[in-house]
């Protein structure tokens, strides 16, 4: 597999140019239209963010790629499962209020909302994986596999587990449902050093599973009949006292992600979008958003998922972390290992490389890429 091609492009715009419409020139600049869209069902799947984060990509940004695929003879709708957690978008009413409540309905984004594995998260339809190691079959949303054509269009940011989230973790985790997500969870369940446990509460408010208690002596006890291994307390956890009982859970997630997304992506058209802006620490699942770690650096666009993911990647260790975040706290401690690495700095616990390489395994993409800029 030879290099793929990844284009960029930062935030600048000219007087009287808006950014959907610098998105739509990078868009056709990468060749989307060489895909046909006349008459397709086109799935751009996205996060509609949880209730009370504000990172979460714009509607602005889903408008002007919803435009561009109708200009293009397309009918497009905007996508997502619902989570394995309780919150805001655990069932299919519950998610269309969150986005709606975010911005996201058919005025604002210019198509409509489908919650891909319907009502409750059990509408799903188990797919092959493609030279699946750790999966043989995953089990996705079924309207995101009645699309003919699959889009991403992710926010590119810090996560707590993964160490980013783009645009494979948007795919293989995202278009999971419920069943599906617990398939790519379910390798290990954290537990709690008590000799380093503060009892500040912080894990218990951040877990969406309510699998979190406390004894007489304020340590913290993760119950493993409830957990579902998701590892928001181990980000939420400022004391390192949170950690996986099995130490490959996480590269097993990682890898599961990846064979995710190779199973959605597989035997249709597939083109991916993400954009570097508001990179929060964690993902956009929790109700909240910390400072960005790191400056907006650009929009970038691929057919190859794991060439975006990695571009991003390199064009986010490149940049200046951001002093007043959680990054910048982490680096400005005098007794702080420097792994020099912005994802590992920001989140110690995580694994990154991993998705990346086992994508690149099954043959979704390759790493290797070329930057193709436009201004």
């Amino acid at each position: 597999m030879g290099k793929a091609k990844v284009y960029f492009t930062d935030f600048r715009t000219a007087n009287g140019f808006s950014l959907g419409a610098k998105l739509q020139k990078l868009l056709r600049r990468a060749g989307i239209a060489d895909i046909d869209f006349q008459d397709k069902f086109v799935a751009i799947k996205m996060h509609f963010g949880e209730l009370g984060n504000y990172s979460f990509l714009r509607p602005n940004y889903a408008k002007a790629v919803a435009d561009l695929i109708r200009e293009l003879g397309g009918k497009p709708f905007l996508t997502d499962c619902n989570t394995l957690y309780p919150g805001s978008r655990k069932n299919a009413i519950d998610h269309l209020t969150n986005a709606e409540l975010n911005g996201f309905n058919s005025v604002t984004t210019g198509c409509h909302v489908i919650i891909a594995d319907g009502l409750r998260g059990t509408d799903d339809i188990e797919v092959p994986v493609p030279n699946g190691e750790y999966c043989q079959t995953a089990l996705i949303g079924r309207a995101l596999m009645d699309a003919d054509i699959l889009i991403s269009l992710s926010h590119f940011k810090g996560h707590e587990m993964t160490g980013f989230g783009g645009a494979i973790k948007n795919i293989g985790m995202g278009g999971g449902s419920r069943a599906g997500k617990m398939h790519q969870h379910n390798d290990g369940t954290p537990q709690v050093d008590p000799a380093l446990c503060r009892g500040c509460g912080r894990c218990a408010r951040e877990c969406g599973s309510d699998a979190i208690s406390y004894g007489a002596d304020r340590k913290a006890f993760i119950d493993p009949a409830i957990c579902k291994g998701c590892g928001r307390c181990i980000g939420a956890c400022g004391f390192d006292a949170i950690s996986n009982i099995n130490d490959s859970a996480t590269e097993l997630l990682c890898c599961k992600m990846a064979e995710y997304t190779a199973a959605i992506c597989a035997g249709r058209p597939c083109f991916h979008i993400s954009l570097i802006m508001d990179v929060s620490p964690n993902c956009d699942c929790h109700s909240e958003n910390d400072a960005p770690i790191l400056p907006n650096i650009g929009m970038l666009a691929s057919f190859d998922p794991v060439a975006l993911d990695q571009a991003c990647a390199d064009l986010c260790q490149k940049a200046s972390p951001v002093r007043n975040s959680q990054l910048g706290d982490n680096l400005a401690r005098p007794d702080w290992h420097h792994h020099h690495d912005h994802f590992l700095d920001s989140n110690p616990n995580v694994h990154w490389k991993e998705t990346l390489a086992h994508g690149e395994k099954i043959g979704l993409g390759t790493r290797e890429y070329e930057l193709v800029t436009m201004k």
